[in-house]
This record gives C-alpha cells, structure tokens and sequence, in this order.
C-alpha cells in the first residue's frame, strides 16, 4: 500500500483510501461532507518521534504542547496521557488544561494579554511558571504572589528580532535598566527561564540559529544586570511531521545543541514547545467539489472560514473519488465564502478528470484551523477521532453548536 502525503495512517490501496484501519468510503457513505477527522495513532507517533530525537541529543529536557494549535479537549486529553506538558496563552485554555489533568508543575501560562484572573488562578495553582510579554506584567504577577505568600517562578519572552515582530520584551538599556529595578523591587518573583520564538514553519537550521542568537544575547544582557537565568526556551515553530522527516528534524535538534555548546552556554533545562509537529498531519478535511469552471476552478464546500490561510497549513489535496488516478494537472482550489480571496490553493497538481460531487482529501489540516476559523455563516463540520478501526465522533454542532473555548 502507498503512503498519502507522506503519512503512514493514510495509505492507498487499489481504488481505495484507507485511513488508519477503516475505509473512507465507508465513512462518506454515513456523512455529509464536509467533515474533519483526526488520526490518534498519528498524534501518538508524532509525540514518539519528537521525543527520540530530543532524547537523542538533550539529557534534559522538557516538552510542552501549544495549546493554540488544536484545543479540542479530545486532542488534548491524548497530549496529556503521553506526559507531555501544556503551555497555554489565555485564561480558557488554563481552565481546560487543568479540567483535563495536566499537573500544575507541567503548565506555561502566558501571552500578550493577562488577565488578573488568569494571574491569579495560575499563581493558586502552582502552575511551572508564567511567561511575562511585557515587563509591567511582573509587576502584576507579583503582587498576586505577594496575596498568596508564593515566589512565582517567571519566564520571560524577548523579541525574537524578526522582522516586524511586537511579541516579547526588546531589551535596550532602558528596558534592562527597568527590569534591574524590577527584581530589587518584586520579592515573589523569581525569573528561572528565558523564551524568545522566531515564527512558525520553520525547516532549516538557519532560522532557528536567528532565534538562538537572539537568546544568546539576552542571556548576556541579563548576566550583566546580575540574572543568571537556568532554563532556555527555544519555542516551536516545527512544521507538519510530513514536512519535517525525522532525520531533518535530527539534524536540527544536533545543530542546536552544537550552537549552545560552541557559545559555552550553561543551562539546567531546555524546553520545546511543538504544536504543529504532534497534530498537523493528524488531521484532514473530507470536503466536496461544488463546481468546475472551463480554466479548472474548483470549488468545495469548505473554504478560508474554516481552513484559514492564516493557519499557513501545508495543505495537499487528493481526488478521493478517483484517487487511482494520476495527480499531474494544475486546479485551483476555492472555498465557498463570497469573496475572490477564498483561494484555498493556486495550481495545484490533481487528477485531469474532475467533476462536482467528487470527494476531495485535503490533509494537514489538524494544527490552528479549528483555532483560527471565522464562523462564517455556514455549518459547522463534524469532527471525528480514528484510533485503528474505531471511529468516535468528538464534535457534533448540532448538539454542542460551536467548539470555542469560554
């Protein structure tokens, strides 16, 4: 059986797609496109692979999943039983980590906006540490730390220094000269780890030894004002397992190490933090071709409302319904939102023979879709869980109506 982008739980058998153990025109003979499934067994392996490699190079270590890629509380709870930790940027995200059974000292808590209730319910809960964006936000972490007699371990972003970027603290003098005060003044804080990540997508060495530099220099500017930081946080930015083969990601993961060591960088813990990698190629779109234009313009029944470009997904597209013939003719794909800027993907190699009613694959599908739709007036897709030849369906909008976090 031939593997399908690259995955080895979507295979191709004669005329036939077989997803993990079931057949998928077994699945579309009981549902209506458009429907999302998840891969658990994916997930799973996914999980594996990244910790062989970190293993491999690191001694120590530590994983925490992104919530932001896929907060399903089924997606979640397979994070969880893996021991993986969570790092989570609002207050509904710490609710469901904590709902779910992540240990407290096993949460990173904190993004560009913090809310003093999710200060305060971090703080109650022991959480590992929260991430400060800004340096006025220690402040207000300390003085809920003060409430709960508590020295709060802080971990701090700085700006990464891409191009254009708000995210993180940028340390010039003054900033430095702020934050020098800042931990003379705050007694129930203790700054234990540094964070800076670069983008999301990343595939080369290059563009992560960018977000190393970047660290390596704020740990300079921190030892001259006396803060010896023990833990480094490179963030994620790892693409779709499908798109980074293990022995890229090896080779990676090598380089990053290599870099620490050439600088002399000492550190107890170093931290990952994949979204992508665990979940992007462990989901995908079953969705329907509506239309066909003379210049090969399809259009399905799913479109930027619900797989965003904003997502920057690796997507790949298969003619479910004559999957036994060649993919070679360029199509574009284009969703159902009234607008010529619902172009899913612009000359893309797929079967010649197309026509409506054709069931359409597209995979990797399973990171940030969910979380950055739009809700356009359309229905919302069932979502489905396949584990071997076990299908569960763990979205219903009929009966839960949406799958936002509140």
């Amino acid at each position: 059986m031939k593997k399908i982008s690259g995955n080895p739980f979507l295979k191709k058998e004669g005329g036939k797609i077989l997803i993990d153990l079931i057949y998928l025109e077994d699945i579309i003979k009981k549902f209506k496109t458009p429907f999302l499934i998840f891969l658990e067994n994916r997930i799973r392996d996914n999980i594996k692979s990244f910790i062989d490699v970190i293993s491999s190079e690191f001694n120590d270590f530590e994983c925490y999943y992104s919530f932001k890629a896929n907060f399903l509380p089924d997606i979640c709870n397979i994070i969880c039983s893996e021991r993986i930790g969570a790092n989570v940027v609002g207050l509904p995200e710490l609710k469901l980590a904590l709902k779910i059974g992540f240990p407290p000292n096993k949460i990173l808590a904190g993004g560009p906006y913090m809310p003093k209730e999710m200060i305060r319910l971090s703080i109650k809960n022991q959480i590992k540490e929260i991430i400060a964006y800004n340096l006025n936000d220690i402040k207000k972490i300390n003085l809920v730390a003060q409430k709960f007699n508590i020295i709060q371990n802080i971990c701090i972003r700085v700006n990464s220094q891409k191009y254009n970027s708000k995210l993180g603290i940028n340390f010039d003098e003054k900033n430095l000269l702020f934050l020098e005060r800042l931990i003379t003044s705050c007694k129930n804080i203790k700054i234990t780890t540094i964070l800076s990540h670069y983008s999301t997508q990343l595939n080369n060495f290059e563009q992560f030894k960018k977000n190393i530099t970047t660290i390596i220099e704020a740990l300079k500017n921190f030892s001259r004002i006396g803060i010896n930081v023990k833990n480094i946080n490179i963030g994620g930015g790892f693409p779709e397992a499908t798109i980074m083969p293990q022995n890229q990601l090896r080779k990676i993961v090598k380089n990053i190490r290599t870099i620490f060591e050439d600088f002399n960088i000492n550190y107890e813990k170093i931290y990952f933090e994949p979204g992508r990698y665990f979940v992007g190629d462990a989901g995908l779109f079953i969705a329907k071709i509506l239309k066909v234009s003379n210049d090969r313009n399809a259009f399905l029944n799913i479109g930027n409302h619900i797989c965003p470009k904003f997502a920057r997904c690796s997507l790949r597209f298969y003619n479910a319904s004559k999957i036994h013939l060649s993919h070679n003719e360029p199509t574009t794909f284009l969703g159902i939102v009234p607008t010529d800027q619902d172009v899913l993907a612009k000359d893309y190699f797929f079967s010649e023979y197309l026509e409506e009613g054709d069931k359409v694959l597209v995979t990797n599908t399973g990171a940030y879709c969910l979380t950055f739709s739009n809700r356009f007036p359309y229905p919302l897709p069932k979502i489905f869980l396949i584990k071997d030849n076990q299908l569960k369906q763990i979205f219903d909008p009929d009966i839960e109506k949406d799958f936002s976090l509140h």
